[in-house]
């Protein structure tokens, strides 16, 4: 569980709540299921024009990934191409092929697997690297869908409270009743900038966040199989894939890497 995920949306509509609460106000008074019913499914209706089936029918599993913490530890994955760095300096690159087929990281898999069978390193390069463009792409649907949903739901509430203000104003002949339509028009408002900046566009903003990591980890990877590749010595393969850490995990990495050559060397 995205443990900053849960505790933003938590804090924020917590927010909300609290400040209806100081205001004197109650949560029966932002209650309004017709005004619900358009926003929400208005809004859903709205994106899938522009999307399709396939993409509505995954839109629950691209919200539980954006709660779901799915992080590569940056640290693990230098410690372990290092690993594998020693392994290939020392016996060969070609000792690595039973280790590469066990490696989970399916990413870091590929590419020492492409260096094991002896692909010319431009290609290993090529190969990676469109690896990353198509997980990009592959994202970039998750975020373009919480995005368009962010885009629509404020337009949505605005809908809602004119066709309430129109029923409003067909009621002026009684006028105890407008103050109380006049309010329940406006909760279709409330109720689409609500969602759309207290769920969809985060979510989106999430989304993209985990993919821009993502992608570094990825690049981080690609330099240390193309430094395996070209027969560097481990401290080069770790001084070149931390250089897309910032500077105090950099610390981190190089102290733990000193700790076990000390530990190597005491054996």
């Amino acid at each position: 569980m995205d443990i900053a995920t849960v505790l933003g949306l938590l804090l924020a509509w917590g927010a909300l709540f609290l400040s209806l609460g100081l205001e004197g106000g109650t949560i029966n008074d932002l209650i309004n299921a017709p005004a619900f019913v358009l926003v929400v499914f208005g809004t859903i209706g709205a994106t899938v024009v522009g999307s399709s089936m396939k993409t509505l029918l995954s839109l629950s599993s691209i919200f539980r990934n954006a709660l779901i913490n799915k992080d590569i530890d940056a640290q693990d994955v230098i410690e372990k191409v290092v690993g594998y760095a020693r392994v290939a300096r020392r016996d060969g690159v070609l000792a690595l092929e039973v280790t590469a087929a066990k490696i989970e990281n399916l990413f870091l898999r590929k590419g020492l697997e492409l260096v094991v069978d002896g692909t010319p390193s431009v290609m290993v390069r090529e190969i990676l690297e469109t690896e990353i463009v198509a997980m990009q792409e592959r994202h970039k649907i998750g975020e373009t869908v919480f995005t368009t949903l962010g885009g629509f739901s404020p337009t949505l509430g605005i809908i809602g409270t004119v066709m309430g203000l129109i029923s409003m104003l067909s009621k002026l002949s009684e006028p105890g009743k407008m103050g109380h339509a006049i309010a329940a028009a406006f909760i279709a408002t409330l109720y689409g900038v609500a969602f759309a900046n207290l769920i969809y566009l985060p979510i989106a903003g999430k989304l993209k966040s985990k993919t821009a990591e993502e992608v570094i980890i990825y690049e981080m990877i690609i330099e240390g199989v193309m430094s395996i590749q070209a027969g560097d010595s481990p401290r080069i393969v770790e001084t070149r894939m931390m250089a897309y850490l910032p500077p105090s995990l950099r610390v981190s990495v190089a102290d733990d890497s000193k700790a076990d050559y000390g530990v190597r060397k005491a054996a």
